[in-house]
């Protein structure tokens, strides 16, 4: 089963700003930005990934305006370059409204020949990373005052078991408790978070760290027997970003047809 049509934008997001974590090249987070602009929001895109991000940017700039788009380099395990992002897009736009926290990092590797730098990389970028945009993020929309909504990304591996993923499973599980916890905190600020816990969503660095046998094998556990487009997440982020998600927060939404 193919596909569907790509959607046309519906101003979910008119005159909101953006702010979205590796969001460079043609994964979640690129096509997220993508949504969003086409949602009618501006965007701040952010990556650790100089040059990609600088092509994303020049991009989404000629596709939706320089006006719309803005790039800050960020890599989330450095909290003074996750501060600078944010200062950055309240220097450039005045606020923020929304936050996407996509950064991650993963790998395979069994628990017992697994190093402590390979346990700890994964879960500085993977969960403390989204920690400190989500710290940083709430502090910002709490002093603004007017609300807003933040979206982590998690992952359907922080529910199911997978070989060789201890680290990024307990690293997105622990963003599925992040998620809950702070969103109980934020409430009585009117902030919002919640989380989006894709399957399979098919993207170029997915395929250089996974095997085409692993790959087929994951494939053929979803229902509609393909993968998602990475647009397909980004359509379920750019809701709960947006007010038609009001009444959701600390929920963890999955977006998989996969069956167990």
């Amino acid at each position: 089963m193919s596909a569907p049509p790509y959607p046309e934008g519906r101003g979910l997001l008119k005159d909101k700003i953006v702010v979205i974590t590796a969001a460079a090249g043609a994964g979640i987070g690129g096509a997220t930005a993508r949504r969003c602009l086409e949602e009618g929001a501006k965007v701040v895109i952010s990556d650790a990934h100089e040059r990609r991000l600088k092509e994303s940017l020049a991009d989404l700039a000629d596709a939706h305006g320089a006006d719309r788009v803005a790039a800050q380099a960020c890599d989330v395990i450095d909290e003074a370059q996750v501060l600078a992002l944010y200062d950055m897009a309240v220097e450039r736009f005045g606020r923020i409204d929304v936050t996407v926290n996509n950064a991650g990092l993963g790998g395979t590797a069994d628990l017992a020949d697994m190093t402590d730098e390979q346990w700890s990389r994964v879960l500085d970028v993977t969960l403390n990373g989204t920690m400190r945009c989500t710290r940083a993020a709430l502090r910002l929309m709490t002093a603004q005052g007017s609300g807003g909504a933040i979206v982590n990304n998690a992952s359907v591996i922080g529910w199911r078991a997978q070989k060789g993923q201890s680290h990024y499973a307990a690293a997105k599980a622990g963003v599925m408790a992040l998620t809950r916890c702070a969103a109980l905190e934020a409430a009585e600020h009117g902030v919002r978070i919640n989380a989006v816990s894709p399957s399979l969503a098919m993207h170029p660095h997915l395929v250089k760290v996974t095997s085409e046998e692993l790959l087929a094998e994951l494939t053929r556990r979803e229902a509609f027997g393909r993968y998602a487009e990475p647009w397909e997440i980004a359509n379920v982020i750019v809701f709960l970003a947006s007010d038609y998600s009001s009444y959701m927060t600390g929920e963890i939404v999955s977006v998989s047809s996969q069956h167990p």
